[in-house]
């Protein structure tokens, strides 16, 4: 029944989308221990949205985008010139985003709900069940982009996931494909905050991974089971918000650690 509404298969498109996109560098983050890259460039992907929130932009993500890319080659390349770096210079740039972006939406916000408009920023509450058909083309254009960069260049990410060492020795320029893994994990963040909002995009990234890495150790398997896991949680969880009345952002989490629980008793049974 709830498919004969538009808003329920623009919700179902781009949220399998997110989140095929975000299982694929998952298990790269894992693995690299990039994770908490992620969580940063999501606190800043909050700052700049309530910045284009504050000017009255219709389309945001002309905004977020290049900004949140921007931010994710300075943590990358601008670290390596500055005292400040690695954890440290995540740290500042997403406490300070997020500080400064809910300073803004308090001060120069023209909205009467404040509170609401932020908590459907950072938990992403109905933001995906209000896409309209420009943003969900956007969605699947920055989503094939994702996939064709991720097939193209899946051989160089194998290689600097697992040894960046040899694979510099080997002439490989490491540099340069973790500052493309870095710019392609800024895409998936700015998609997903419709999704999940800005809090939460961390586990939509990490959790299929983390789920798939239990029962497998090839890494192919592991990047097909975190795919079809990552699709399967969040078609689901979009699906249950809908009919529950519950938080879709929250949904999909509680439903991912829902499924890596699960993957935690089948991985122990299945190498016992």
């Amino acid at each position: 029944m709830y498919f004969q509404y538009p808003f329920v298969r623009r919700a179902l498109v781009v949220g399998i989308l997110i989140a095929f996109c975000a299982s694929l560098l998952g298990v790269t983050l894992v693995l690299k221990r990039f994770s908490f890259i992620g969580d940063g460039l999501s606190h800043v992907a909050f700052g700049i949205m309530c910045v284009a929130a504050i000017m009255h932009m219709t389309n945001d993500m002309l905004l977020i985008l290049p900004v949140t890319i921007a931010c994710a080659i300075f943590l990358l390349r601008g670290g390596d010139r500055v005292k400040l770096k690695g954890d440290a210079a995540i740290a500042m740039m997403s406490v300070s985003a997020l500080a400064i972006g809910y300073l803004l939406m308090n001060v120069f916000s023209a909205s009467a709900n404040v509170s609401g408009d932020v908590c459907t920023t950072l938990f992403g509450s109905t933001s995906i069940l209000t896409l309209t058909n420009g943003q969900v083309w956007l969605s699947v254009f920055l989503s094939i982009f994702v996939v064709l960069v991720y097939i193209l260049l899946y051989n160089k990410i194998f290689a600097v996931t697992f040894d960046e060492t040899f694979s510099a020795a080997t002439g490989l320029n490491v540099k340069k494909y973790n500052l493309m893994i870095a710019i392609v994990i800024a895409v998936i963040i700015v998609l997903a905050m419709k999704l999940v909002g800005s809090l939460l995009i961390s586990a939509l990234i990490i959790f299929p991974a983390l789920s798939a890495m239990r029962i497998f150790k090839n890494y192919r398997a592991v990047i097909i089971c975190s795919s079809i896991c990552s699709v399967i949680c969040a078609a689901f969880g979009i699906l249950l918000a809908i009919v529950a009345g519950t938080p879709v952002g929250s949904t999909i989490v509680a439903i991912d650690l829902f499924a890596f629980l699960v993957a935690c008793v089948i991985g122990g049974i299945r190498h016992a």
